[in-house]
């Protein structure tokens, strides 16, 4: 990157952009698995209080770390093998400025059907299934706090999930803002070009 700022290029080598997928593949999941652990925490602590010590053990936060790794690790493998198996023109140009999955597969000379049905599938089963256990969590973390008594415990109670709806608000909101514009960078000209060599 320093060097592209310098030399003011554009371009990244093909073995550059799979590298960048690859960890943006990887982080933005890891990202989604730790906000369903905190997610998970707060439902915990707050429908559960007196339980939370036995259920939020050391072990039980460790098993959900190295599930959500192994799930994460074999999703960007799959996705980066795939990559690896499609051909591109020489000097292709992305319209973003990094190497985002969907662009760079829509720019694959061969048929890439395969690719584009694993990324809808890993996205439905990845973002699905979070949103659902966020859904789920807060549902009933709201109706335990409605439940209290205790005005004092009400405020309490939602003071600690306030912070972490904002946290997950901005992180969906802005999937989904990428999201749209992808949608809308695939019928408009965009400034930002990547050249991938």
């Amino acid at each position: 990157m320093l060097e592209n700022i310098q030399t003011q290029s554009r371009a990244i080598s093909y073995a550059g952009c799979i590298t960048q997928m690859l960890f943006f593949i990887f982080f933005v999941p890891l990202d989604n698995f730790l906000l369903d652990l905190m997610v998970y925490d707060r439902f915990v602590a707050i429908c559960h209080p007196l339980h939370y010590l036995i259920i939020m053990n050391p072990c039980v936060c460790v098993q959900f770390i190295l599930i959500s790794w192994v799930i994460i690790v074999l999703n960007s493998l799959v996705h980066s093998l795939l990559m690896l198996q499609l051909n591109f023109c020489k000097d292709l140009k992305i319209p973003h400025f990094f190497c985002e999955l969907d662009p760079v597969i829509h720019s694959a000379c061969n048929d890439t059907f395969l690719n584009v049905v694993i990324i809808y599938v890993t996205a439905v089963l990845l973002v699905g299934v979070s949103m659902s256990g966020v859904l789920y969590s807060y549902s009933k973390s709201i109706s335990s706090i409605h439940a209290k008594s205790s005005a004092q415990g009400k405020y309490k109670a939602f003071s600690t999930c306030a912070s972490h709806l904002s946290v997950i608000s901005f992180f969906y909101g802005t999937g989904l803002g990428m999201c749209l514009s992808s949608a809308a960078t695939h019928n408009s000209h965009s400034t930002a070009t990547t050249l991938v060599t």
